[in-house]
């Protein structure tokens, strides 16, 4: 009688004769780890022994510093039982700590206040459950179970989620892989079409070669991203496609085309946007397509735009073109110098090009266009790619309207 009452006073109301719970199963292989943290040992004595006799391994501690030392050295602690009212560090401090540092582990306050404020503030706080001084030995192995199911629920949540997390990461790679080689696929496939293009018409052979490495390095000083590059390349390289449904007799005429001729040229813009625009990945590029041979005053053709009417990548282009016809030998003439292209273009500023984007070529080292001639002229067949100029870049070592 007298031990009953002792453990009635430390809040604990012994169970009848032949109500003792049954030892708990072992979980994987293991017992369940409980940490006890009261500031007075008959409390914890008790608590060690009812859950030790119950199945459970428990570790007793007197205070938050010595619970929060234990759980730094044994991660592998499944439930705090904490006393709210504890000398130095109260309970509801312990269970903020451990709700931000041990997230997974679950914490139910013991306490003999009974104050619905102190509940309420503690569940807010994160804990699993609150139990009242007294308690029965069953009511204490209700509210551990349940918290225990509760940590398992959250273990598994979690592992699923990193689970998770690395099934989407993996997919997502693999994904990225195969728009990269489609994406490779679909230059590879362009830049036969471009070649087909160039090879029909000896004289401009690696014009669109030349003209996209062009087009990228000013559109590259220019600021613009490297989705913008890709577009502008994928646009500068097509330019001409509609030249594929141009007949010989007009493309490949040395003496000057009639104006029924001229006429039936010009339509190689008409020709090539309705060609590339409907293939989805290419309705940006096709607009340089339909553009790249408008001038920034207007006087340019099929539809007369100008100014900024003109898209971005038609007006980086436009002057990259003619540097690349300045430069090139032609049947009637040798190709000039860069410098004399250059000339050229700062003279045409504000009527065929964009003064903004010609200011922006003429800070442009000259041996610059020299090197990148150099470079695609020299490239092994295969290794150019439509949009491989595209990509990031080492930067170079260097200093500093006709068509």
């Amino acid at each position: 009688m007298q031990q009953e009452t002792t453990q009635t006073q430390q809040g604990f109301i012994p169970a009848p004769l032949g109500e003792m719970p049954e030892q708990q199963e072992v979980v994987n292989g293991r017992q369940d780890h409980i940490l006890v943290v009261d500031d007075e040992a008959p409390v914890r004595g008790v608590l060690v022994t009812m859950l030790g006799r119950s199945g459970y391994d428990v570790t007793a501690v007197a205070d938050a510093e010595q619970a929060l030392l234990h759980l730094q050295d044994d991660p592998g602690c499944d439930l705090v039982l904490a006393d709210v009212m504890m000398p130095g560090a109260n309970g509801l401090t312990l269970l903020d700590v451990i709700c931000r540092n041990h997230p997974g582990v679950p914490v139910v306050m013991l306490t003999a206040l009974h104050d619905i404020h102190v509940a309420t503030n503690a569940f807010r706080r994160g804990a699993i459950d609150y139990l009242l001084k007294p308690f029965e030995r069953a009511q204490l192995l209700d509210v551990v179970s349940r918290a225990l199911d509760h940590g398992r629920l959250l273990k598994q949540n979690a592992a699923y989620r990193q689970n998770l997390e690395q099934i989407i990461s993996f997919r997502t790679s693999r994904l990225r892989a195969t728009m990269h080689d489609l994406e490779k696929s679909y230059d590879i496939t362009l830049e036969a079409m471009g070649d087909a293009l160039d090879l029909r018409d000896a004289e401009t052979e690696g014009h669109s070669r030349r003209v996209t490495a062009y087009t990228i390095a000013l559109a590259r000083e220019i600021g613009l991203d490297q989705e913008a590059l890709r577009i502008i390349a994928r646009g500068a390289f097509l330019h001409d496609i509609g030249k594929i449904s141009t007949p010989d007799a007009i493309l490949l005429k040395r003496a000057a085309l009639t104006p029924q001729e001229t006429e039936i040229m010009r339509q190689h813009c008409v020709r090539g946007y309705e060609m590339v625009h409907k293939i989805p990945f290419l309705q940006d590029a096709a607009e340089i397509v339909y553009a790249h041979q408008e001038n920034f005053d207007g006087s340019g053709y099929p539809r007369g735009l100008r100014g900024e009417e003109i898209p971005l990548g038609a007006r980086i282009f436009s002057i990259a073109d003619t540097l690349d016809a300045i430069t090139s030998d032609r049947p009637y003439r040798k190709g000039l110098s860069f410098a004399q292209a250059r000339e050229e273009i700062a003279h045409c500023s504000g009527s065929q090009f964009d003064p903004q984007i010609v200011k922006i070529f003429l800070g442009m080292p000259l041996e610059l266009w020299s090197d990148i001639r150099k470079e695609v002229e020299h490239a092994p067949a295969g290794t150019f790619g439509v949009t491989s100029w595209a990509s990031p870049r080492q930067p170079e070592n260097h200093a500093g309207c006709a068509q």
